[in-house]
């Protein structure tokens, strides 16, 4: 089955717009194609007419090019002929946003559109579900783009059952700088699944980590989805809701999803290598660190900060994530001393946490970066920023930056996400190192790059 036009669609006709409402569901994703993303966009409502000086089709067969996608936001009843239509019209794909099947006790609604696709091995998303929205190129989401918080164009891809977590993680991905390639909202996902997805993503070279949001999966699906992980060479986040009953029954009056036993495929997709984020700051964690690396860890950690307070709580923070900060030995304590400022030198703790104190410049950050990428006793470097220690400069991300470059051991950091320190972070952005806005988030990049059989 071919789903590029599902995801690069060239050509859209989006079904049931209103002549009326302009607020009308179809009408924000038609508004929202025409105006802002480079596709050729086409309005269907069977009572024809014209719509901001637009031809309204009566019928998708009636639109005179061939249609890549079709975006049908009508009532549930009018969907399984509308495929019919689609499918007659060699449409290549559809995003089905419509609500009213199997989530609300209409399965054989469902059903019917899965036997008229599966007959002419026609791919759509859905039902139930928000769309799909590439960055830059185009978006089925019907909220109104102005509200939309959008992530620039990256390489995670994300997979949701909801369509309000998935908007929420956008926000979350957004505000911590991780790109994304695609976000899917599959709600009822009828026909194509996260199988499905995640065998067209491990091959989609935009594409670096995927993760998915998940309610529930069909009786022996979970395993499945499981051993087809196994043959992917991309990491793999998931997000698993359904933990407890009361989640399970709310799984199935959302989606109509089984969430199933929670607990085996826990412990059978960490044998497996899947990471599994147990909150959605995890994941957007997880997400961030493994786009930048491709090199995973044992979890020896090197913590270096100006604060002896914020040295301490990463260092609890990576015992409660299984993460070790080593004592590092008299030798690289010697060997870090040795390039620290004069004033530094003799009240600076290296132990690990390497505690510089507020009289530290940027040089001494960059000694300590550099002796912990060598030492074997670390493999991967925290580095906690505070940006309103007396001498840091806004170029220090930069320059610790070029440090990884130039070491290739993993940097994390941590800096306030305020935008009077915007230069710093995007310092460490741009050149492809990790900035939390949390201690924990930085410890939870690191927990990432340990748990990650495939980096």
């Amino acid at each position: 089955m071919n789903y590029a036009p599902l995801f690069n669609p060239q050509t859209v006709a989006v079904v049931g717009v209103s002549l009326s409402n302009d607020r009308h569901p179809a009408n924000v994703i038609y508004n929202k194609l025409h105006l802002r993303y480079p596709v050729k966009v086409y309005p269907v409502n069977p009572h024809g007419g014209m719509l901001h000086h637009d031809k309204v089709h009566r019928d998708i067969s009636e639109i005179p090019v061939k249609i890549d996608l079709a975006v049908i936001a009508v009532r549930a009843e009018h969907v399984p002929g509308i495929l019919e239509s689609c499918i007659r019209s060699k449409v290549g794909g559809a995003t089905i946003i419509s609500g009213g099947f199997a989530e609300s006790g209409r399965p054989d609604l469902q059903n019917r559109l899965v036997e008229l696709a599966g007959a002419s091995r026609f791919p759509f998303i859905g039902p139930n579900c928000l769309g799909i929205y590439v960055p830059n190129r185009f978006d089925t989401f019907f909220l109104p783009g102005e509200r939309l918080i959008r992530p620039d164009p990256g390489n995670v891809a994300i997979v949701s059952q909801s369509g309000g977590v998935l908007v929420d993680q956008l926000v979350k991905f957004a505000e911590q700088g991780v790109g994304l390639s695609l976000a899917v909202s599959i709600g009822n996902k009828a026909q194509i699944r996260e199988i499905d997805l995640l065998t067209y993503l491990a091959a989609e070279s935009d594409t670096r980590v995927i993760a998915f949001y998940i309610e529930g999966f069909e009786k022996n699906e979970g395993r499945r989805f499981v051993q087809a992980a196994t043959e992917i060479s991309k990491p793999i986040v998931v997000l698993k809701a359904g933990k407890t009953a009361e989640g399970s029954r709310a799984a199935s009056s959302h989606t109509a999803s089984l969430a199933g036993d929670y607990r085996v495929f826990s412990e059978i997709a960490a044998q497996h290598g899947i990471i599994e984020a147990r909150n959605e700051y995890e994941m957007v964690s997880f997400c961030e660190s493994l786009s930048c690396y491709q090199k995973s860890i044992t979890g020896k950690i090197g913590i270096i900060t100006v604060s002896g307070g914020h040295g301490v709580l990463s260092t609890d923070a990576c015992a409660e994530h299984g993460l070790q900060v080593p004592r590092l030995s008299e030798h690289w304590q010697k060997e870090i001393r040795n390039y620290l400022s004069p004033s530094v030198q003799p009240i600076a703790s290296l132990a690990n946490p390497i505690d510089l104190t507020g009289s530290a410049k940027d040089d001494d950050f960059i000694a300590a970066a550099r002796a912990l990428s060598q030492t074997p006793e670390i493999d991967c470097v925290i580095m906690l920023l505070l940006p309103y220690s007396p001498g840091i400069t806004s170029d220090l991300g930069a320059q610790l930056s070029y440090v990884y470059q130039q070491e290739g051991k993993p940097l994390v950091a941590y800096v306030p996400h305020q935008e009077k320190y915007r230069m710093l972070i995007e310092g460490f952005e741009l050149n492809n190192v990790p900035v939390a806005a949390s201690i924990e988030g930085a410890v939870m990049m690191a927990e990432a790059l340990r748990r990650c059989p495939v980096c």
